[in-house]
This record gives structure tokens, C-alpha cells and sequence, in this order.
């Protein structure tokens, strides 16, 4: 199923925004500036990384989010470390289990998350800030 960039970003802020641990308690976005929010910033590169990968294995995801998305960003270092991620504060890297989830169902795909292969060490397996990729 084909959708527009601007179909999967309105899905995806439906999924994530809700979530998030930025939201105020009045809903909104709590981020300074909200345009700082590398998952909506890069939206388009996050929608095609996503959709060019075929797989249930979540490193398959961020290997093509850190090559197509991670590498344009401004927070990311020239030799690929992120203060931003490390600190836990990049919302794409936060949420990318339900990203990837969000996507892959909009787009008519299923993404098996009982099947995730084993996260890095310090990892969690569930959807928040508490993963760290």
C-alpha cells in the first residue's frame, strides 16, 4: 500500500507523540523547539530507510536508520557518535521499535515484533525511552 510522506508522518505523530515523554501535560509538544525533533526533521529519510529494509530483525532497521538518516543529521558527530542519543534524547532513536512498527503497518507490511533479535548489550526490548540503539 502505497501513502505519502504526509500520511505516514500524520500516523506516526498519532503513534508517537502520545507517547512521549517530551508531551506536556496539556498534550502538546514540549520540546523548545519542536522543529528540533529528529524523528519529524528527517521524516522523509526515516519513512524510506524504513521501507527499504524487509526484515523482523530490528538491527536490519537501524543499520539503514544510522546510514540514511543518523549520517544527514546535524547532532551526529563526524566519527557517528551522538551525544543527543547517547543522553537518550533523539526521539527516532527512542521510539524506532513503534516507528518501525507504524510504518511497516501503514504500508501493509507486518512487522513481527515476538521475533526481535537480541538488542546490544544495554538494551531493552520494548518500545520507549528506555531502549537504547
Amino acid at each position: 500500500m502505497d501513502r505519502s510522506f504526509d500520511e505516514l508522518e500524520a500516523i506516526v505523530r498519532s503513534r508517537i507523540c502520545s507517547v512521549c515523554t517530551e508531551r506536556t501535560t496539556g498534550g502538546e509538544c514540549g520540546l523548545e523547539d519542536a522543529s528540533s525533533c529528529a524523528l519529524f526533521r528527517l521524516f522523509p529519510q526515516v519513512a524510506q530507510a524504513i521501507q527499504s529494509v524487509d526484515s523482523n530483525d530490528i538491527h536490519q532497521y537501524i543499520d539503514a536508520i544510522r546510514s540514511n538518516v543518523c549520517s544527514v543529521c546535524q547532532e551526529q558527530a563526524r566519527d557517528g557518535s551522538c551525544e543527543v542519543r547517547q543522553q537518550v534524547q533523539c526521539a527516532l532513536d527512542a521510539y524506532l521499535l513503534l516507528v518501525v512498527e507504524a510504518i511497516e503497518e501503514a504500508t501493509g507490511r507486518i512487522f513481527d515484533k515476538t521475533t526481535i533479535c537480541t538488542l546490544p548489550a544495554g538494551s531493552v526490548a520494548r518500545p520507549g525511552p528506555q531502549i537504547r540503539l
